[in-house]
């Protein structure tokens, strides 16, 4: 199936490892060029190698997006290395678990929230331009809120929110936008929560791993980066013309249907 991607080119920020690495590469596979934006530049530079050996190009901007210039300052390197902008994945940023009282406005909001949206005003004009498509990555407990994640819950409902609003603007702009919710993906962060489990347990990985599922309502499996990847490269495709204004729960079957 041909998704019209090829000779396209995407920012995914995030994407020095974990889901952001896989949007990238499966955008790569597609045909895109990509720029890769995180803080690890030799995490960095291990994608873009992973890019290259696609046929395609890569450039790397190895920058914190919770510096209020940044979003600018990495427009800016888009245009010098591409000349353009048709995809924009705001992927960055992770959320902390715990008490709300021990945790400060920092954790979480900073980059995650308050960066996709300098992020997304100072792309806008360039994926107007190319009447373009933007991704926002949230994440399910945006549609669940517990107090154990009272950041992450209130963050990613506000990341769906943002990109509601965005789409919103996008009819008139020529820009699509859509969320995506992944649930558990067996990411680097992902594993360092299983282990810290078993030392604390003692619990074999199997168990602890049975427990997360528990956790998660039973999901039929954890997700990959490859399943985020793929429906990011679909909803951002020719053939998603008509998808806009979603926020997607790609869980596994997590959350109930109501």
């Amino acid at each position: 199936m041909d998704l019209g991607l090829k000779g396209k080119t995407a920012l995914v920020t995030g994407s020095s490892r974990g889901i952001g690495r896989g949007i990238a590469l499966a955008l790569a596979a597609e045909g895109c060029d990509v720029m890769l934006v995180g803080r690890d530049r030799a995490a960095l530079d291990d994608t873009a190698a992973a890019i290259g050996k696609c046929g395609r190009r890569a450039a790397i901007a190895a920058i914190d997006l919770r510096e209020k210039d940044a979003p600018a300052k990495l427009i800016e390197q888009v245009r010098r290395e591409f000349g353009m902008l048709d995809i924009l994945v705001n992927n960055a940023g992770a959320t902390k678990r715990g008490d709300l009282l021990a945790l400060t406005d920092t954790d979480g909001y900073a980059l995650k929230f308050f960066a996709h949206v300098r992020l997304a005003r100072a792309a806008w004009p360039l994926l107007a331009e190319r009447r373009g498509a933007l991704i926002s990555i949230g994440g399910t407990a945006g549609r669940k809120p517990t107090a154990e994640f009272t950041i992450g819950s209130s963050v990613n409902a506000a990341v769906a929110a943002f990109a509601k609003c965005l789409a919103d603007r996008g009819k008139t702009d020529g820009v699509r936008v859509n969320c995506i919710h992944p649930s558990i993906v067996e990411t680097d962060r992902t594993r360092r929560r299983i282990k810290a489990e078993i030392e604390r347990t003692g619990a074999t990985e199997q168990k602890i791993r049975e427990q997360l599922l528990r956790e998660f309502n039973n999901p039929i499996r954890v997700g990959t980066v490859e399943d985020v990847g793929s429906l990011v490269v679909f909803a951002v495709s020719s053939r998603a013309s008509w998808l806009h204004g979603a926020t997607i729960d790609l869980d596994g079957g997590e959350i109930p249907v109501l």
